[in-house]
């Protein structure tokens, strides 16, 4: 039996490294092992930006993967809890019982849904601030030498 809770906070705490997917589709799910590609990438982007300061062109494409990665498991996480529970057993659980308990909804599964909710509203909001800023920051700069 797949439980939503638990995949719900699977998505939150271990989405970017695939672990809800592994979980729900098994090993041989090609999506979860895609998945720790862009956060390693964006992980390498803030290295990047800690040995090479906030000017590492580089880094302004890398970092927002990792923005993007979590953002999108926190929304996964929030579809996962917030699923009906005829839906999630139909789906996840074929051979059980539409109001079997593992597609239930539980108080953990609401904590899980709103700490996703939370953290994932913020990094999406502080990925899309890194991402315009750093544009905007480059857009100024090339236009500074296109008037010298």
């Amino acid at each position: 039996m797949k439980h939503k809770t638990l995949a719900t906070w699977l998505a939150f705490l271990g989405g970017p490294l695939g672990l809800h997917r592994f979980y729900l589709h098994g090993p041989g799910d090609w999506l979860g092992w895609l998945l720790p590609v862009p956060t390693a990438l964006g992980l390498y982007g803030v290295e990047r930006i800690r040995q090479l300061g906030v000017d590492d062109q580089l880094s302004w494409v890398l970092v927002p993967l990792l923005g993007l990665v979590v953002a999108a498991c926190a929304l996964t996480a929030i579809v996962y809890g917030l699923a009906p529970q005829e839906k999630w057993n139909a789906r996840h659980n074929p051979g059980a019982a539409p109001e079997h308990p593992a597609g239930r909804t539980y108080w953990l599964t609401v904590f899980g849904v709103a700490a996703a909710l939370l953290v994932g509203a913020a990094v999406l909001m502080a990925t899309i601030a890194f991402g315009f800023e750093h544009f905007w920051q480059y857009q100024i700069e090339e236009a500074r030498k296109i008037s010298q």
